[in-house]
């Protein structure tokens, strides 16, 4: 935003609409991004969730405590100025889902797997009318290019904002499917976080935990239901 700083310089931070949708002000001054672009957002529901994270800031303020207005500075000073790219970059993970690629053993797993990917296979076939090809192991499964042309335009269907948020719903989860059916509801946030630490999850049943591997996945998850939060917000 505008000026980051590292201490507090402000008494009150407010959302306001302005033109283009809603903005923050931080004493009667709007905010900018760290670009130095105007810094509106498509709805007053997210404008108050920043907004509320800047009253939340204390003496230093901590970018890590501020999750939306990292979303809102994320679609405007890249997505937007980027678009076409995201969606490509976006798009080549219909043709490496986490959901096809499957363990050649052992028996407990490779069942673990089926139960869970398959039936947001058969979603992705029936709803968005993709069906894609299943392997065993670590060789690129080839995905029909009819397949790979509808969930691209899926992705271009959304604005810089849900496309920000759908960025790190598939990056973080390793599925466009997963992340798809996190937009849709048709999977809560928390299941699909879940089904994509299948494998994660399988290992430490095994071996055990380590604790710093814990410690990120905790940090991922809690990225990943931040992602999901901020799609909401910019829809309401």
């Amino acid at each position: 935003m505008s000026d980051w700083q590292s201490k507090r310089f402000w008494k009150k931070a407010q959302a306001e609409a302005c033109e283009g949708g809603f903005t923050v002000l931080l004493d009667g001054r709007p905010v900018r991004t760290p670009a130095k672009a105007p810094f509106a957002v498509p709805t007053l529901l997210m404008a108050e969730a920043i907004a509320a994270e800047w009253d939340a800031q204390e003496k230093v303020i901590d970018p890590r405590t501020m999750p939306v207005t990292r979303g809102a500075n994320a679609a405007i000073d890249k997505v937007r100025t980027q678009r076409d790219e995201v969606i490509a970059m976006l798009a080549e993970y219909g043709d490496s889902d986490l959901l096809c690629y499957r363990a050649a053993g052992p028996e407990g797993l490779i069942q673990k797997q089926s139960e869970a990917w398959d039936p947001m296979l058969d979603w992705a076939a029936e709803t968005l009318e993709v069906r894609l090809f299943v392997g065993e192991g670590v060789m690129h499964v080839a995905q029909q290019p009819e397949a790979l042309v509808k969930l691209k335009n899926e992705l271009a269907a959304f604005d810089e904002f849900a496309l920000a948020a759908v960025h790190d719903l598939i990056s973080l989860s390793g599925s466009l499917i997963l992340a798809l059916g996190v937009t849709r509801e048709a999977i809560p946030v928390e299941e699909a976080w879940l089904l994509s630490r299948i494998d994660e999850h399988w290992q430490i049943a095994q071996w055990g935990e380590d604790e710093e591997a814990t410690a990120a996945e905790m940090t991922k998850r809690q990225a990943f239901l931040d992602a999901a939060r901020f799609y909401r917000l910019s829809l309401t």
